[in-house]
């Protein structure tokens, strides 16, 4: 017999896998973001008693997947019903639920068998969430919303602001594709270039995410890291010339090569330096590292390009001891040409305190944060580099005061777990 508590466990399985998917899938039936949401939703509160009645279908998705489309076409013929007896009423009225088809848009069962030159509903959700009408923090807030599933904390964690303000962020961006009357539909092939840097910036936001969770008990989330790297693929047969698109996806390769690495058998953090080696996915190394090697072919490397060539650095090194750590600036200071990013300077930071050993780690480091301290205010990396360059020079006081810092700031609990190990390390020595 199936259980509630059986139900709750698929659900929470299915939200967690299948989210993007049913969502993406229901747009593209539904023609607006909102009726889409609220017919998914639907989906999932009547999985609730039907499956506990019926068990709990072999295809959790698709299940879910048709529910949402079905409830979509449902509220447009109720919609096309009304409009039909109380013309005069509806048209004066809010038909919100319809917008998105006057404008001259295919209906929903025409969209069905039209919409087929990307071959990735999420992927063509992505590229709708990212339409230049909007300011380009709101598309990639929304790609990670609607199409990744990430709470708000999640992505206001990436893009180092508060909750409030990327909650904002989010609703502006959705009410401007309501009132623009922006449909559901695949750009035209002109129109792709000048979405695709949101897109990969997407993209890549995802893979991060996944690699490593800013939230939580565990370190990795793989089904962020899989959906990324699987969207990846997809816009790398839908543009094959793109090279920031080869870039990326070699990217995501290599550093997720090390997954089986990055924690112990108790699930605690290993880093960089302490990893096997031997047990990294070479086949994947390679791949990405013929990628990097043919992007960076034929003109100025973009930024994609050039970190993946940073973490083809990292995996071609024998050992740590062994990392050309000069190179690995020199990469990152062509890194910010391209990306003047403030957590990039926060990486060239680390490379130099290798390179040029902690002292002048510390004084890059003091430089940066002059420059960018309110932008990593709320950072953890930042106390926590400062903490471990202080514990190489064996200035323990100093150290721990850092580490009780970047404490206060981490919310993955397996860094926060390693952070407190290193803390603890320094108070007893």
């Amino acid at each position: 017999m199936t259980t509630a508590e059986d139900v709750n466990r698929a659900l929470a399985d299915a939200h967690r896998r299948e989210w993007a998917q049913v969502l993406a899938a229901t747009v593209r039936v539904a023609g607006d973001l909102d009726l889409a949401q609220e017919c998914a939703q639907d989906a999932y509160l009547s999985a609730l008693e039907t499956w506990q009645r019926d068990g709990i279908p072999r295809n959790p998705g698709a299940w879910l997947t048709t529910a949402a489309r079905r409830k979509a076409l449902d509220s447009h013929r109720r919609a096309a019903a009304l409009r039909a007896r109380f013309p005069l009423l509806i048209e004066s009225g809010d038909n919100s639920h319809s917008r998105g088809y006057g404008d001259g848009s295919p209906s929903p069962e025409t969209q069905l068998t039209e919409m087929d030159e990307i071959p990735d509903d999420r992927l063509r959700l992505v590229f709708t969430c990212c339409h230049p009408a909007l300011a380009r923090e709101a598309q990639v807030a929304l790609t990670l919303r609607l199409v990744c599933g990430l709470t708000t904390e999640q992505i206001a964690h990436a893009f180092l602001v508060s909750e409030s303000t990327m909650a904002a962020r989010v609703t502006r961006a959705k009410k401007k594709i309501s009132a623009a009357r922006i449909p559901y539909r695949v750009p035209d092939a002109h129109e792709l270039p000048e979405r695709l840097d949101a897109v990969l910036t997407a993209v890549h936001l995802v893979f991060t995410a996944g690699h490593t969770a800013p939230t939580g008990d565990a370190l990795v989330r793989p089904d962020l890291v899989d959906r990324a790297i699987e969207l990846c693929r997809v816009l790398a047969v839908l543009m094959p010339d793109e090279r920031e698109v080869r870039g990326l996806l070699a990217l995501m390769l290599i550093t997720d090569a090390r997954r089986a690495t990055r924690v112990d058998d108790a699930g605690q953090l290993v880093l960089l330096e302490d990893q096997d080696r031997s047990r990294w996915d070479r086949p994947a190394i390679e791949q990405g590292r013929a990628m990097v090697l043919d992007a960076l072919r034929g003109g100025r490397p973009g930024r994609f390009v050039i970190q993946a060539a940073i973490a083809a650095l990292h995996a071609e090194a024998p050992t740590f001891a062994d990392t050309d750590w000069g190179l690995a600036v020199e990469l990152y200071d062509l890194l910010l040409t391209v990306w003047p990013s403030p957590v990039v300077a926060l990486n060239r930071v680390v490379a130099v305190g290798f390179r040029s050993g902690p002292e002048a780690g510390l004084v890059a480091l003091d430089e940066l944060e002059e420059e960018a301290g309110r932008t990593l205010s709320a950072y953890h990396y930042l106390p926590a580099t400062r903490a471990d360059f202080l514990r190489r020079l064996g200035r323990d006081e100093a150290s721990a005061a850092s580490y009780r810092q970047a404490l206060a700031l981490v919310e993955n609990d397996a860094e926060r777990a390693f952070l407190e190990r290193r803390l603890a390390a320094l108070l007893k020595s």
